[in-house]
């Protein structure tokens, strides 16, 4: 069983950061993409940022140049650098891995984080 524990999360006011960590544990042979995803109330959950292996990276228009999304291999973490943070980025912020173990590929997903940006 693949557990991922995110954390980070809080209140901010806007314009100011955040740092968010998402560490997998269990039988992991490697993971392949790793991915926050966003969603915020009455809408649909999103793609923020999505980092392979290797490290190439991809991003939502509404967040590029303000986050960076990062990972430690060794440590099976993935990490999410926002800045300049905006009210509309307010959001449950869950993290996604996609995790060979045992021979097979597991789609994993964290529990979620609250990311609350208010004056």
């Amino acid at each position: 069983q693949v557990q991922l524990v995110e954390s980070g999360g809080g209140l901010v006011q806007p314009g100011e950061s955040l740092r968010l960590s998402c560490a997998a544990s269990g039988s992991i042979f490697s993971i392949n993409n790793m991915s926050w995803y966003r969603q915020a109330p009455g809408k649909q959950r999103e793609l923020v940022a999505l980092i392979t292996r290797g490290g190439s990276t991809n991003y939502a228009d509404s967040v590029k140049g303000r986050f960076t999304i990062s990972r430690d291999n060794a440590k099976n973490t993935v990490y999410l650098q926002m800045n300049s943070l905006k009210p509309e980025d307010t959001a449950v912020y869950y993290c996604n891995a996609k995790v060979v173990m045992n021979g097979a590929l597991y789609n994993s997903w964290g529990q979620g984080t609250q990311v609350t940006v208010s004056s």
